[in-house]
């Protein structure tokens, strides 16, 4: 029988944001959550799934099997839908949950009012907000061609939300600017990186005569993520121009197929260069590990993140990064990086180009970038998350 102690330390932590395929919001939910079941905080955790296999897939990705703190509730509709809506705000109420914890920016509105505090805090995770920043980077996003309503959900879940958690001082900026909060409820921490993501043992590929360098890239399609531009800059080094060789690379392309954006593939037709680049499409988290591991270098030229994951685990498994200096880049790059404009072929084309052909360089942004990625732990994260909590308790 659930004591009214256990009641006031209850954490009801919504994760039917874990879809099949893990990326984004699923793996920071999975990774969060796993951190979590490995501290002694004093808090028990209701876990909200969408169905019965989603619920055993996430107890074994999360590791969650054995840990007593740990219970799950299934909640067949998404987080937008009306029955999803009201079915969590009773939940809430029939558990009389201390906290709420959605690893999105949903939440349910019917429970949490605009007069705080409540009795059940409410704390949402707002990793970005492109399509309401830049919406001509998402222009087929239903979040951009609805604009008006994401722009009025998001400012009234802001005015209910108790603390909102993001994972950079540049996202912290957009959602004080773009949605009116008061800093002090918007708490920075960033992203953590697997703990799979270690260098390789022994050398990449590229070190065999004969075989070519490789340039990944990993991530959406979406404009924003500027991967056009990045397959114009992979033709120039490929080709060579003017005084500048050719090199002997082929780029890699790691993220889901979205029809909406051909962009790319177009520009690697025009350019003729699409039978040296690979459209990997989903990979598991073994696959994704290896091909960190195996690259030469990461090229992540995306004009906006929030985060910007891929350059720290890249740096985790000691492949040199070259990024764009937008945005929250700078902080997850720190020094260990080359940085460049995302809308400058030239200054991309010239960083990859001295990654690529000077060994001493790559070397030394090797041991820069793990440096770099040894702040970023998940550990660190599940703790500033339960010092949220335990604030927000205080505070009742």
């Amino acid at each position: 029988m659930t004591t009214n102690r256990e009641n006031g330390r209850r954490v009801v932590i919504d994760a039917r944001w874990v879809e099949a395929e893990l990326s984004g919001i699923g793996r920071f939910t999975i990774e969060l959550l796993r951190e979590l079941g490995r501290q002694e905080s004093g808090f028990r955790f209701l876990v909200l799934v969408r169905d019965a296999g989603r619920q055993a897939a996430i107890a074994r990705e999360a590791e969650l099997a054995g840990k007593g703190q740990f219970d799950f509730a299934v909640v067949p509709w998404g987080p937008f839908s009306p029955r999803g809506q009201l079915a969590v705000a009773g939940l809430l109420r029939e558990q009389k949950a201390a906290i709420y914890h959605s690893t999105n920016f949903m939440v349910p509105l019917p429970a949490f009012s605009r007069r705080r505090p409540h009795d059940t805090r409410c704390v949402c995770n707002i990793h970005d907000l492109i399509p309401l920043v830049h919406p001509e980077y998402t222009p087929r996003a239903l979040k951009s061609r609805f604009g008006p309503i994401y722009r009025r959900l998001m400012k009234e879940i802001a005015a209910r939300a108790d603390a909102v958690l993001t994972g950079s001082q540049s996202a912290k900026a957009d959602i004080v600017q773009w949605l009116g909060m008061d800093e002090g409820r918007v708490a920075v921490m960033a992203d953590g990186v697997r703990e799979d993501c270690v260098p390789a043992d022994g050398p990449r590929p590229s070190a065999t005569p004969g075989t070519p360098r490789t340039i990944l890239y990993v991530g959406r399609s979406d404009p924003y993520k500027n991967v056009p531009r990045l397959v114009e800059v992979f033709a120039r080094l490929l080709k060579g121009h003017d005084d500048l060789p050719p090199l002997d690379v082929r780029l890699r392309l790691i993220g889901p197929p979205d029809p909406r954006y051909p962009e790319a593939a177009a520009m690697a037709r025009r350019l003729g260069v699409e039978a040296r680049v690979d459209w990997t499409g989903y990979v598991d988290d073994a696959t994704l590990v290896r091909a960190y591991q195996e690259a030469d270098v990461l090229a992540f030229l995306s004009r906006y993140e929030g985060f910007g994951l891929p350059v720290a685990e890249a740096m985790a498994c000691g492949t040199p990064v070259v990024c764009s200096n937008a945005a929250s880049l700078p902080e997850v790059a720190g020094n260990a990086a080359l940085l460049v404009s995302p809308d400058d072929s030239d200054a991309a084309e010239t960083a990859l180009r001295r990654v690529l052909t000077d060994p001493s360089l790559a070397a030394q942004m090797r041991e820069a970038g793990l440096a770099q990625a040894r702040q970023f732990r998940w550990k660190s994260v599940a703790c500033s998350v339960l010092q949220i909590y335990e604030a927000l308790l205080c505070a009742r």
